[in-house]
Order: C-alpha cells, then sequence, then structure tokens
C-alpha cells in the first residue's frame, strides 16, 4: 500500500459529505443529545430564501423542542414498527414497479466493486436509505471517487428512491420531527440531481 496520503476535500466535497452523514444518522436511529446539539449550532446556510436553508431552519427549531425519548418512539413507528413500517425505509421498494431489474442485485455488485461491505452483525438490506446515503458519504470523503462514478450510484441507486421515500415520509400524519428532516433530505438531493446534470 502506498503511504502517500489522500488528497485533501474541497469545501463543497466536506459539506456534502456532511449532509449525507447527517442524513444517514438520522434515518439509522433517532437522534440522541450530542446529535441534536450538533444540529442546533451548526453554521446557518448563506442563501436563507433557498429551500435548503428553509428546511435547515425547521428542523434547527424541531431539534431546540426536541426529546430523545420521544424521537425514539416517533423513529421506530415511521420506519421500524412491530409489524409493518408506517414508511418503509428500503429505496428499492420504490422502484420495483418501474423497472425489471432487481436494483438490490445491482446495488450489491456495485457495492462489492467498490470494496464495501456489509458489517457482520447489521442485518438491514443494503437498499436501507441510511445505508445509501454512507455508502454516498464513504465513496466521496474516504474513497475520493470520480464525480462520474458519484453520479453513477446516485442516479440508480438513490435519486427517483430517496424522492419518493421522501414524499411518503412527508405525507404520513405520525411524522412530526421527520417533516423536517424529510423536507431537509429531499431539498439535498435536488441540489446532488441539479450539479450532477450540471456536471
Amino acid at each position: 500500500m502506498s503511504g502517500a496520503a489522500a488528497p485533501a476535500l474541497d469545501e463543497e466535497d466536506q459539506a456534502r459529505a456532511g449532509f449525507y452523514g447527517l442524513v444517514a444518522r438520522l434515518y439509522h436511529r433517532a437522534p440522541d443529545d450530542q446529535v441534536l446539539a450538533e444540529i442546533l449550532h451548526a453554521d446557518p446556510f448563506g442563501d436563507s430564501t433557498s429551500e435548503i436553508a428553509q428546511a435547515w431552519r425547521e428542523l434547527a427549531a424541531a431539534s431546540r423542542k426536541a426529546f430523545p425519548v420521544q424521537l425514539e418512539d416517533e423513529h421506530t413507528t415511521l420506519f421500524v414498527g412491530t409489524g409493518k413500517a408506517e414508511v418503509t425505509p428500503y429505496l428499492s421498494h420504490y422502484v420495483l414497479a418501474h423497472t425489471i431489474d432487481n436494483p438490490l442485485v445491482d446495488l450489491r455488485q456495485r457495492l462489492a466493486q467498490w470494496g464495501i461491505a456489509r458489517r457482520d452483525q447489521v442485518t438491514e438490506p443494503e437498499d436501507h436509505v441510511a445505508a445509501l446515503f454512507e455508502a454516498m458519504r464513504f465513496a466521496i470523503a474516504v474513497q475520493h471517487r470520480s464525480l462520474q462514478d458519484q453520479k453513477g450510484f446516485f442516479h440508480q441507486f438513490i435519486y427517483r428512491g430517496a424522492c419518493a421515500f421522501c414524499d411518503a415520509v412527508s405525507a404520513s400524519r405520525k411524522a412530526r420531527f421527520y417533516l423536517p428532516v424529510a423536507r431537509l433530505t429531499r431539498a439535498f438531493i435536488d441540489i446532488e440531481h441539479e450539479a450532477f446534470e450540471i456536471g
């Protein structure tokens, strides 16, 4: 293995990786006090009129009055459930009706090509929204994948499913804290989509 250090990320890619990491954490499990504090102390966005800035302000307001126990209940109700979750967090669910291929098979092949393996103790399928966002964070911040690689992964495995997932969360009557999380996620992936298209 070469001893050369990996190239430093520019500010934009640091911010992108940070966003992917944050939303991955929020969908993986309910935020604890530390995560809520990080949201509250994060720097504000420059353009206060943008959709993502407004969504961030809503999330900060929700974080300010949130109690972790209540958030755990909401996360379980929405994404885990004792029988069937209110909103499925598996993005393949949202695209299966529009393809003859199995997205999960293709996803596993891509992750194997990238050298990303599921931990032994993890039982969730790889198409969980948190796992896919974490894979993007890893591709940007750790593997320094090319924009072409990132774009391909984003469009094939994330964008359509994540848009439908965010819409499902937003439509749920049981979502409270996760309403601004879904709005923030949707605003962010729309920005990513636009940026990849511009190229």
